[in-house]
């Protein structure tokens, strides 16, 4: 599905500005139809899906328990 720029600032939470600065430098795939450019929001499915596995791993290591370390002494 293609959206406009406004459209796609808000699609990925981010300034229009900041976004049409990416589509010129290339960064952004877009077409320019003559009048705007058009964004396939397609291409920032696999970029979420990435964002998605690594939260997922990140929580599973922060609920990881501490093991305890069999040699520390207590020297009180």
């Amino acid at each position: 599905m293609y959206m406009t720029i406004p459209e796609t600032a808000e699609y990925l939470s981010m300034n229009e500005k900041q976004l049409h600065a990416l589509v010129l430098q290339g960064r952004i795939r877009a077409v320019h139809d003559g009048e705007q450019f058009l964004i396939n929001s397609e291409q920032f499915q696999t970029h979420f899906e990435q964002v998605e596995k690594y939260r997922a791993m990140i929580q599973d290591y922060l609920n990881e328990p501490i093991p305890e370390d069999l040699d520390v002494k207590d020297e009180d």
